[in-house]
């Protein structure tokens, strides 16, 4: 894919235009906020022991060629996603079965769904849930047809912790300024206007997402100021792209209060109030005087089993699902975001009976035909007919390098790719096999692009990501949606040779698409 500048995208640079674009990117980046805390691998902890350094985020230095109408097609399907997940995360008896496929494998999910069938048995008292939604996508090329076509194709449906919202939007602004000042400058230039940046709004899109819910949560019938709580990991680096948000929704008028509580300390600075509601109530760990009622809990940790070291981890998980705090994610929404439910909701249509997706999404209807085009080829890893086929091109050592192997989890690092799973496969219990799904390689058309990464060039090709933002307010027990929006995009690029994707898990980079 090119540009729609002439000759060769991106241009080549010269010594001197590497340091200039590398001096500016840099330095937009840490004038507003396109940061992270560094690693340890950049910045020792002993060397910065108060942790006051950030660094810029790994970003490109060029905005990637993105086919316009994937980009469009990805956008314009987003809403229907929304409704897809909250109406599978209401239909409790299907989240069951899927439970039961892989809770053998996985005592991560089994005890995600004790939490649920616990606090179910007392009784919920909040129906409004809250997604903050990514769908991932990469560009396929269709050859099947008599001419070959670009269409997305899922990777994944993030309904968790989906980050970057807040790093994204800024991306898209630093390429917007260097197209504005650096690139007509080059040797080999770049006219200012050729090229397409579309807006992205994430930030301000995701942040109407935690404004409607806590504008539906209603007034406090304790008498305390309401407040918005992020969750967040205790060591988290990736701190600057939580706080776009956060200064998003503070900024409301009239203002709407937002505190970052630790995992960690749940127990130790909330509690939950002795009435039937069973609000959520917070202290101001800095002055415990200072009491707030939790409107909206929003999960940026809580989403793997390093979240939850002991008990008490789970113990503070279910104080939250008891709780009248509206929940982005409900643990039920949680779970819909396992890998095995894409799978099954991907399963082609039998000719004699509805498809999975049907039961949520009537499959004669436009959204549901705009949904199936996204899908791709996920096979059950179980002992189904469908199961034992995939297991075959699993430990196949030609086949597999054509798939991916995926187990119930969101965040980077988690996937074993190609060649690696026969061994991996042979490393864990059969019994366990069941818990994973096996994903047909998507493989997007060559791009080029330049890396900086920790002050340093990387140029090659890369492999680009789309991730779609979509938020939801919907009532858990009647179905009722109050609130389904697109909230901006997110592009995420690494280098062609990296398998795993994660920019805060140090795979990938920050990217903005230049539509083609």
């Amino acid at each position: 894919m090119s540009s729609p500048s002439s000759g060769e995208y991106p241009p080549a640079l010269t010594d001197a235009e590497r340091e200039s674009l590398t001096h500016a990117t840099k330095d937009w980046s840490m004038g507003n906020g396109l940061a992270v805390r560094p690693p340890p691998s950049v910045i020792a902890p002993e060397a910065d022991p108060e942790g006051i350094t950030a660094i810029n985020v790994p970003v490109t230095l060029f905005p990637s060629p993105f086919p316009r109408q994937c980009f469009t097609q990805a956008r314009s399907v987003q809403r229907a996603y929304n409704e897809l997940y909250a109406a599978v995360s209401r239909d409790e008896e299907f989240l069951a079965d899927m439970v039961k496929e892989v809770i053998d494998g996985d005592d991560f999910i089994r005890n995600l769904w004790d939490v649920h069938l616990k606090v179910k048995k007392e009784g919920y008292t909040q129906p409004l849930s809250l997604g903050m939604f990514r769908s991932d996508y990469m560009v396929h090329q269709d050859t099947t047809g008599p001419t070959p076509s670009l269409q997305v194709k899922q990777v994944e449906f993030n309904t968790i912790a989906s980050s970057f919202g807040g790093l994204s939007a800024y991306t898209s602004r630093l390429h917007k300024f260097l197209a504005a000042t650096e690139y007509p400058l080059l040797d080999k230039a770049i006219p200012s206007g050729s090229l397409d940046l579309p807006e992205n709004e994430s930030v301000a899109g995701l942040a109407k997402g935690l404004e409607a819910a806590y504008r539906a949560y209603g007034e406090s019938e304790l008498g305390h100021p309401k407040c918005v709580i992020f969750l967040v990991q205790g060591d988290e680096r990736n701190v600057f792209d939580q706080r776009h948000l956060e200064y998003q929704v503070a900024s409301a008028s009239p203002a709407i209060p937002v505190f970052r509580l630790a995992f960690d300390s749940i127990l130790k600075h909330t509690s939950i109030a002795d009435t039937s509601k069973r609000q959520l109530v917070y202290r101001l760990p800095r002055n415990p005087s200072k009491v707030f009622e939790v409107a909206v809990v929003y999960f940026r940790a809580g989403y793997g089993p390093g979240d939850y070291p002991d008990q008490q981890a789970w113990e503070a998980r279910y104080q939250l699902e008891r709780s009248a705090a509206i929940r982005c994610p409900t643990v039920l929404t949680q779970l819909a975001g396992a890998k095995k439910v894409q799978q099954v909701l991907a399963t082609p249509r039998p000719s004699s009976a509805p498809s999975m997706l049907g039961k949520f999404i009537q499959d004669d209807t436009e959204e549901a035909k705009e949904l199936w085009k996204t899908f791709t080829n996920i096979y059950p890893m179980d002992t189904s007919e469908a199961g034992l086929e995939a297991r075959k091109k699993a430990l196949d050592p030609t086949l597999c390098q054509s798939y991916v192997l995926k187990p119930q989890r969101e965040g980077g690092g988690n996937n074993t790719y190609r060649g690696a799973i026969p061994e991996f496969l042979k490393s864990i219990p059969e019994s366990h096999w069941g818990s994973y799904i096996l994903m047909e390689l998507i493989t997007p058309p060559p791009v080029s692009n330049v890396i900086l990464r920790a002050g340093k060039l990387e140029q090659g090709g890369v492999i680009c990501e789309l991730g779609i933002y979509g938020t939801c307010v919907w009532n858990q027990s009647t179905g009722e949606v109050l609130h389904n929006q697109e909230a901006g995009y997110l592009l995420r690029t690494k280098g062609d040779k990296s398998e795993e994707g994660g920019v805060a898990a140090g795979y990938g980079c920050m990217d903005s698409c230049s539509l083609v």
